[in-house]
């Protein structure tokens, strides 16, 4: 195979790009700059080195689209549910459940996880903290285990997977050239056997320290919770985190933001947010509310952005009939959706759903859902209301998953399938596979144990979460699954699931505090850095039993 120098500022590239990661630093730069030099030196033209830099984003935004327009009906629809109140009745009822400590603990697990499944962490983390962790903590449960049990059900073990809403299976499959359904099936039974494991692990420890139930436990958490050690960690992560965001900077600084409002101090900006933010998650303390701005600012959504301040400000009605039955409608309909899924898979007896028709279905519920509960809340303007939830979708969407673009771009670009179109070869002339060129050249001196392949892809993955996202990192384990699976011997799409698990149960919420950890940590009122400490060694565990076991199970 020869190689030409293309290739080596292709892979110097991805070398940098995996720096930056280690750095926690954001890598659209490096990303963009790597496009440029690989389409430059590749085609000798500077025009087609700087087309190919607004090509990549086109490439990456025209095949993952559908993606955005999910993330934009599901959070449409989840702002008309906040207008009826329906959400917060959707978790109400299990607080009769808890009735001790080990019911509260696997209640916030089972509730956790299917809100997250539905909706992502995003607006489960609010809900579950307003609404049952003040009652799992009166049934005996101490914060900090409160706070392990969201964390592992929603930012690892939902968001892992994300098996209904379907954005990081489709990111891997796109990359791995892959089937989007195969690897989602394979992701989410990786993400049960990680979750499974580290909610044996983190029960095991806390089964011990569960105490009677009693109101004393509420009332010394209400007043005894360390808050000034919870500012000085939020304070610290806001100071050190590179991406700032809409509303956001570091403390104390001019820089870090983009957006409006970007100029601002950090804790100013938390305390702005704060209005919509304790309004919907009841919290009360002036002093423990710039913690949940903050944790909702630095890591809103799997893609790290920030979520805007207004996307908390929708007031309920008094609509009681239509806000029970979109409460139970809504988790039923999504729960006879999986029910499908997992038979059509298992089963020959109903017709499997293929490429994005599953996606589709997600999204065809949203949608029509939205529309009812909008017109349930006002009849004479819900279609006007209709249409501004869906702008705001569609506006969450882009600032949840834009930065992806650029990265993803960048590894289409390594994919012989999209590369001649990025660098506008002309139409049917197939483009380089930088990437699978790199992999074949050095096949040789590449270990060709499937074992080893799985565990690298999933250390990469690890390695890319650390940036704090958790979805960025996702093109890079996808390139890499697609190129080593031949030479492992191990399917792709098996490799990108395990690159999956790794990319998100590292960034997006259980094992860096710079994560969406910090919202689960200002909710529960433990400070972020002990809950990381907690959840690692369980998680870490998880995913080395996952990774053998996709290798075993699926080849």
């Amino acid at each position: 195979m020869h190689l030409t120098a293309a290739h080596w500022i292709f892979l110097a590239g991805v070398v940098v790009i995996l720096v930056t990661m280690i750095m926690r630093k954001n890598i659209v730069v490096p990303a963009v700059v790597a496009t440029f030099l690989t389409a430059l030196v590749f085609t000798g033209s500077l025009a087609t080195g700087l087309s190919s830099v607004f090509n990549a984003s086109l490439t990456a935004a025209t095949n993952l689209f559908s993606i955005f327009l999910i993330i934009a009906m599901v959070t449409a629809m989840l702002r008309s549910l906040e207008g009826l109140g329906a959400d917060r009745r959707m978790v109400a009822p299990f607080r009769k459940v808890m009735r001790n400590g080990h019911l509260a603990f696997w209640t916030l697990v089972i509730i956790t996880y299917f809100i997250s499944l539905f909706f992502w962490p995003t607006p489960a983390v609010p809900l579950i903290g307003a609404v049952l962790v003040p009652v799992a903590i009166r049934a005996g449960l101490r914060p900090l285990a409160a706070g392990f049990t969201v964390a592992i059900a929603g930012q690892g073990m939902a968001l892992s997977s994300d098996y209904v809403i379907r954005v990081a299976p489709g990111l891997s499959a796109k990359a791995a050239s892959a089937d989007p359904a195969v690897v989602a099936d394979r992701a989410f039974v990786l993400s049960l056997i990680v979750g499974g494991i580290a909610l044996a692990i983190g029960y095991a420890m806390e089964v011990r320290k569960m105490r009677t139930p009693s109101d004393e436990w509420l009332a010394d958490w209400d007043s005894t919770a360390d808050r000034s050690a919870l500012v000085a960690d939020a304070e610290q992560v806001i100071d050190e985190d590179p991406f700032g965001g809409v509303g956001h900077g570091g403390a104390g600084t001019g820089g870090g933001g983009s957006g409006p409002g970007s100029g601002q101090g950090g804790v100013t900006a938390g305390e702005r947010e704060l209005v919509g933010v304790g309004a919907r998650t009841g919290v009360s303390s002036p002093v423990e509310a710039p913690i949940v701005g903050h944790g909702m600012a630095l890591r809103g959504t799997p893609a790290g952005q920030p979520v805007p301040a207004e996307a908390h400000t929708i007031a309920p009605v008094e609509k009681p009939l239509a806000s029970k039955f979109f409460a139970v409608f809504v988790p039923v309909a999504y729960l006879a959706l999986i029910v499908y899924l997992v038979v059509a898979a298992l089963s020959d007896s109903v017709p499997d759903l293929k490429g994005g028709d599953a996606a589709a279905l997600v999204g065809g519920i949203a949608l029509l859902t939205m529309f009812g509960a909008a017109f349930a809340r006002d009849r004479s303007t819900f279609m006007e209301t209709a249409a501004e939830h869906i702008v705001d979708g569609l506006v969450f969407a882009f600032k949840a998953m834009g930065v992806v673009l650029p990265i993803a771009g960048f590894f289409f670009l390594g994919n012989g399938d999209f590369s001649g179109t990025v660098m506008s070869l002309g139409e049917g002339v197939k483009g380089p596979a930088f990437l699978y060129d790199m992999v074949v050249a050095g096949q040789s001196h590449l270990p060709t144990s499937g074992i080893v392949t799985a565990f690298g892809i999933l250390l990469v993955g690890m390695i890319a979460g650390l940036e704090g996202s958790g979805f960025s990192g996702l093109p890079l384990t996808g390139s890499l699954a697609g190129s080593l699976a031949h030479g492992a011997g191990v399917s792709s799409p098996t490799l990108a699931a395990i690159g999956q698990m790794g990319n998100i149960w590292s960034g997006g919420g259980t094992l860096v505090a710079w994560s969406s950890l910090l919202a689960v940590a200002g909710f529960a009122r433990v400070p972020v850095v002990e809950l990381a400490r907690r959840c690692f060694v369980p998680v870490v565990a998880g995913l080395v039993v996952a990774t053998v076991a996709g290798v075993v199970i699926f080849g």
